[in-house]
């Protein structure tokens, strides 16, 4: 039997009840509560969300606050097993049935699911088409299905799985029971599939950004690929990445050479047996290892959180796939770098691979989508800017977070380029594709031109006076800048944009670029070096040490349970531990990805490691609740111990009211917190630590050097949007990411000082 969820008379309070209870978050991100209603409501929901943006919690909140049992969908075994783990963890009932499963687990799982003893069920699409599995699921209380990684179903994906196809027999089988369907990638004809091939009843569609802005986006030249890789995670000797590479080979070969220097790395392919590829995948998720070389048979779904780093050896075919391999790192929201190496020869090998053997539609097709993919390694501008127009999304400015905005090269004014352009798409319907867009604008006279009689139109030959390479790049950096996008549909011709309108009538400006792949190469490695020296120089903090610290104590623990460390807790967890120091049930249950059941299962252990480290550093609160001591009596954690006697601080730690005073002394003779930090010989953190802890005393504080009224009237706005007291990480979500801790934190000390 099925049935519709009923959402209750004030839904999204039980589901944000639910969130903090089980995942320890204060609010919703972005659209996940309006996601979460919906489905609660019985419609049926597209959601389309980037990697790490949240979309398991949009069914997983539903399935727990509902009546009966959610079908998950799921591709791939190692993402059903992990997801079932951390919900585990979480402490929500959860089960999966595959091909690894015995019969006798099967049949467990299957009387916990009728009994209603389960909340998140995961299958395959093939177990889940299978007519004895789909009467065995009408004897079910369904609450809804979930059909994960929908961009499968679609021929124009990425991605495509045949047996996707078959999950539109769902709706006959199940009529009344709301589908959510969600992907992470997915261009407009993918979109349109997912709607029609699922059956979906008039469904509502959620179209999150796809801006990942953590991520730092680079290419660099294809040359000497491995001694590029080797400096790379040599300035990261902790931080786990994923190596993805063209051939099993090279897989083998990379991973060799890092072995050889002493890195823990392991290959990762298809032409591995089943028990071989389990392994590595297991130790690198158990964070044994902590690089894998791997094809992209790789990946797909994997839910580790802390992948730091994300290198493509070779070009991908397509941006959907780089898109998404990109998204394995950072998946917690904090920084990640993605680097792209690149070369044309990389454009010829793949080009022989995606025409291979395919039918002429998908040829085209594939190629179309490559010379995409290849236009983005050889950008002149905004490489997030290109990644968001592909997806019909902009972003509206540079991002500053790409190696092209670092190191920016020379522009000139385009408007008149791009208006002849635009002027002669129009003029000839929008019907013609690129390369015949510029024929017409050189005046050539080849058949393709001659026969449509475009040498008839006005601007045939208005821009005969540049060589066809110019007007190739021009073109191509007006559709990475979201003047035209590509109708594949329509034999891929190019078609205006609502911004290539603006631009056409002269109500936008346009600025084109030159590239010059040396000079920035060089300027990127110069950049690069000065980063890492900047992080090196950071590693020594008290901050960066006791989250190391919190890392050793999350492997031993996981260690001893037998799952991932990031199951425990994520990165973005521990730094805010490592931040905050909490060293009370209430403080640690405040931080971000705390939950009950996890605080009751870890948190004495975390907090015993924070007050080992050091004495613990105060910080304001964002709202009026007073601190609490370390293990006060009305806070106990398990029966009674002796309680911890924090290290002694040395004398120039000890008299903390003169130390703030003399940082106060120098921000008023107008010195910014590097600079004192600098004069003084301690951490920026430190200084910004004494400036946000004076100002909560009453000192005076030159509140407009770090936040003008505008930025506080915009944080007070979000305080107010998200309701209640909201926790630094989701003002900083919710913000998408405009303002630092530090920068919050002195918002709420203000908004305390007016009584708001």
């Amino acid at each position: 039997m099925s049935s519709v969820a009923t959402a209750p008379a004030d839904s999204l309070t039980t589901a944000r009840q639910a969130l903090k209870r089980f995942y320890g978050y204060d609010n919703f991100r972005p659209m996940q509560g309006d996601i979460i209603q919906s489905i609660l409501g019985g419609h049926d929901t597209i959601v389309l969300m980037p990697t790490g943006g949240g979309k398991s919690v949009c069914f997983q909140i539903p399935a727990v606050v509902s009546q009966g049992v959610c079908v998950v969908v799921s591709p791939l075994i190692a993402l059903m097993k992990d997801q079932v783990e951390a919900l585990k963890a979480n402490g929500i009932p959860a089960a999966y049935l595959n091909s690894s499963v015995t019969q006798t687990e099967s049949q467990d799982v299957g009387r916990a699911a009728l009994s209603g003893h389960l909340k998140l069920l995961y299958v395959s699409p093939e177990k889940l088409v299978g007519e004895g599995f789909l009467q065995f699921l009408k004897r079910v209380n369904i609450s809804l299905f979930a059909i994960d990684e929908a961009h499968c179903i679609s021929s124009w994906g990425h991605d495509f799985r045949p047996e996707y196809t078959q999950l539109g027999t769902l709706r006959q089988h199940f009529p009344s029971t709301p589908i959510i369907a969600l992907t992470a990638t997915a261009d407009r004809l993918t979109q349109r599939d997912i709607r029609t091939q699922l059956n979906l009843h008039d469904p509502r569609v959620f179209l999150s950004s796809f801006d990942r802005p953590n991520i730092n986006l680079l290419v660099r030249p294809g040359q000497d690929r491995l001694n590029g890789i080797l400096d790379f995670i040599g300035r990261r000797p902790t931080e786990a990445g994923i190596i993805y590479c063209l051939s099993r080979k090279t897989c083998e070969t990379v991973a060799q050479k890092l072995q050889q220097k002493g890195i823990k790395a392991g290959h990762y392919h298809a032409g591995m047996t089943p028990n071989q590829r389990g392994s590595v995948q297991e130790k690198f998720l158990q964070d044994d290892l902590q690089v894998i070389v791997a094809t992209i048979a790789f990946g797909m779904g994997i839910d580790k959180s802390n992948v730091r780093w994300v290198i493509h050896y070779n070009l991908p075919k397509n941006i959907e796939g780089y898109y998404q391999e990109i998204g394995r790192a950072g998946r917690d929201g904090a920084p990640a770098t993605a680097l792209l190496f690149y070369s044309f020869a990389d454009v010829m090998q793949m080009r022989e691979m995606v025409t291979k053997d395919v039918p002429p539609r998908q040829a085209q097709l594939n190629q179309a989508k490559l010379e995409r993919m290849q236009q983005f390694a050889e950008a002149a501008s905004c490489r997030r800017r290109i990644l968001l127009h592909y997806f019909s999304e902009d972003l509206g400015h540079d991002c500053g977070n790409c190696d092209i905005c670092r190191n920016p090269p020379t522009t000139f004014d385009g408007i008149l380029l791009a208006q002849k352009a635009l002027s002669a798409s129009v003029r000839t319907q929008q019907r013609v594709s690129i390369n015949l867009l510029i024929d017409i604008l050189r005046g050539m006279r080849n058949q393709a031109v001659l026969s449509h009689g475009y040498d008839q139109i006005k601007t045939y030959g208005a821009g005969q006076d540049l060589p066809y390479l110019d007007w190739y790049s021009y073109v191509h950096q007006m559709l990475n800048d979201g003047l035209f996008y590509i109708a594949y549909e329509e034999g891929y011709s190019l078609k205006i944009t609502e911004r290539g309108q603006q631009v056409l009538k002269g109500q936008l400006p346009v600025m084109l670029k030159k590239f010059q792949p040396t000079e920035k190469a060089e300027k990127q490695t110069r950049a690069t070096k000065k980063a890492a020296a900047e992080a090196a120089a950071a590693t020594g903090s008290p901050e960066a040490r006791l989250f190391e610290r919190l890392r050793q104590l999350r492997k031993t623990i996981a260690d001893e349970q037998g799952m991932p460390p990031y199951v425990v807790f994520s990165d973005a967890t521990l730094q805010e531990m490592a931040r905050e120091q909490p060293t009370s049930r209430v403080a640690m249950l405040a931080v971000s990805g705390v939950g009950m059941k996890k605080f009751e299962t870890y948190g004495e252990a975390f907090i015993k490691a924070i007050i080992q480290h050091g004495p613990p550093r105060p910080v304001p609160a964002l709202d009026d609740t007073p601190a609490v001591p370390p293990f006060t009596d009305d806070e106990p954690l398990g029966p009674p111990a002796p309680r911890a006697t924090a290290p002694k601080a040395p004398a120039s730690e000890r008299d903390v009211n003169g130390t703030e005073e003399t940082t106060f002394q120098l921000h008023r003779q107008g010195l910014s917190p590097e600079q004192i930090a600098e004069q003084r010989g301690l951490t920026v953190s430190t200084i910004k630590s004494h400036l946000e802890r004076g100002y909560a005393k009453g000192l005076d504080l030159r509140l407009q050097d770090f936040l003008s009224d505008s930025d506080l009237a915009e944080i007070a706005a979000a305080r107010a949007q998200l309701g209640g007291a909201p926790g630094l990480r989701d003002l900083f979500d919710h913000l998408r990411e405009k303002y630092d801790y530090f920068q919050l934190r002195l918002a709420g000390v203000k908004a305390q000082r007016q009584g708001r």
